[in-house]
């Protein structure tokens, strides 16, 4: 799936996936994301962290991936502070990765970019 194609896709409900991703799959969709996206060793996370100048900038920065993931009805974990905004997205009820994290990713790439 590439990376146009997760900016384009919903999320599904977590009660509805089954199950978490395999290690080498989400690898594999990390390659769709921004370079600056890390997985966690044990693939049940995703993150990103961004620079910018000052603290309204990354005010509005964390207020857009909410914004954006809420209406898919995921929602990642946000950091942020004076020159910084930290998200991690992770399928919480799963306990870790699924396609949603990878959709929600690319989404806010496409927004940033």
């Amino acid at each position: 799936m590439s990376a146009s194609d997760l900016a384009q896709a919903a999320c599904e409900p977590c009660q509805g996936i089954g199950g978490t991703l395999p290690a080498g799959e989400a690898r594999s969709l990390m390659s769709e994301l921004h370079p600056d996206w890390t997985m966690d060793a044990e693939a049940k996370s995703i993150q990103r962290a961004f620079k910018v100048k000052g603290f309204a900038k990354a005010v509005y920065l964390a207020n857009l991936a909410a914004y954006n993931a809420d209406r898919d009805g995921h929602h990642p974990d946000v950091a942020f502070g004076w020159g910084y905004c930290r998200i991690t997205f992770t399928s919480h009820e799963l306990g870790g990765l699924t396609k949603n994290d990878f959709i929600c990713a690319a989404k806010l790439d496409k927004l940033v970019a």
